[in-house]
């Protein structure tokens, strides 16, 4: 065994205890995003204190009309201001979050983004040192995309949290997929450190594959905040026509974001992504005809990445026509969403075609 082979093992080695590193402490997370949930639902006196104190603060913003009298000023009553989140949609409020007001959930929920802050780094370099041992881009079979994509899948996340987004909602979710992910990773799609055939030797291997990782993440956070939606908007309907929704539904969805708020972020985040899922195809048409001769030859994986495009075009379309607004589109959107998924577990694991090279 020559001494960069055993260097390289040793990388492989030390990628492999990184990343289960990163799953123990996503886990600690795990459960601390739970004991912020579970605080939270005991918090309703502070969430109805958070409520009217935030319709007071809301209030205070709006300025006093003053009028001068002889001698004297009148202050006269402020205007009441209604704000709607969309065209049509009902005037609810947004919910707390996750830690429904209540100051040690809050708190637990700093602590579970620390951790998930911490994991990202863990994981991080776990897919450096992959790379390292390998010496290439790290995203050379399944194993490699699956332990990137649920690393780009968390900087999404708290790139938001940067942002001072209100997404900390997400981070149950988030977590909870990313264990799925590595899990599936590790027992399932691990395959050995191994350099690639020659037809992925190219630059375009870090533009096309880098970029569908990047989409495929932000799809995920688009396609939870739209499964979401779905919930709260059936929520916020039950409890218009006089319904009385069930007491965990209740707890868990009166925390989260109105649904138009959902809707919002859902659409916002697909739109923001589809044109770089769009350079991605062509980023992959122009490596095809590099590597094989031919722009596009309708291989299943090809394929795929058309019919999700599509999809995802059907569903902006949709959110800007008013009879498809709402349910029509977030169906249309996971069913997108759907077609990701496919277009890689099921494509590579089940379907045959050029891009079966890199095996599991």
């Amino acid at each position: 065994m020559t001494l960069a082979t055993a260097t390289n093992e040793h990388l492989a080695n030390i990628s492999n205890t990184l990343i289960y590193s990163a799953m123990a402490v996503y886990t600690l997370a795990f459960f601390a995003y739970i004991a912020e949930w579970l605080f939270g639902s005991r918090s309703k006196v502070a969430r109805t204190a958070n409520a009217l104190t935030a319709g007071t603060e809301q209030r205070a913003k709006v300025p006093a009309v003053t009028v001068k009298k002889a001698g004297g000023t009148a202050v006269l009553e402020r205007p009441k201001v209604v704000t709607r989140a969309a065209s049509g949609a009902r005037d609810v409020p947004d919910g707390p979050g996750a830690h429904g007001g209540d100051a040690q959930g809050d708190l637990y929920g700093r602590i579970a983004v620390s951790l998930t802050v911490l994991a990202f780094v863990v994981e991080v370099a776990g897919v450096v040192a992959r790379a390292a041992s390998v010496q290439r881009a790290p995203w050379g079979n399944m194993y490699e995309f699956n332990i990137t994509f649920s690393t780009v899948a968390v900087g999404v996340y708290l790139t938001l949290l940067g942002l001072k987004k209100n997404v900390r909602w997400l981070g149950l979710f988030l977590t909870t997929s990313v264990l799925l992910d590595l899990g599936l990773a590790v027992t399932v799609l691990y395959t050995a450190s191994d350099q690639l055939v020659p037809a992925l030797h190219s630059y375009w291997l870090y533009i096309h594959v880098s970029t569908a990782i990047v989409c495929g993440a932000v799809f995920y956070v688009g396609a939870v905040g739209t499964l979401l939606y779905l919930f709260k908007e059936s929520y916020e309907n039950k409890l218009a026509n006089g319904g009385k929704p069930g007491t965990f539904a209740t707890s868990v969805l009166e925390r989260l974001p109105a649904s138009a708020s959902l809707d919002k972020f859902a659409y916002r985040v697909n739109a923001a992504v589809f044109p770089l899922w769009t350079f991605t195809i062509i980023a992959g048409a122009i490596w095809a005809e590099s590597a094989w001769g031919r722009y596009w030859g309708w291989d299943p994986k090809e394929t795929w990445a058309f019919i999700t495009w599509v999809a995802y075009a059907c569903y902006l379309h949709a959110r800007s026509t008013a009879g498809w607004k709402g349910r029509k589109a977030a169906y249309i959107a996971l069913i997108a969403f759907g077609c990701w998924l496919f277009n890689y577990y099921g494509v590579n694991i089940f379907v045959g075609g050029k891009h079966s090279y890199a095996g599991v």
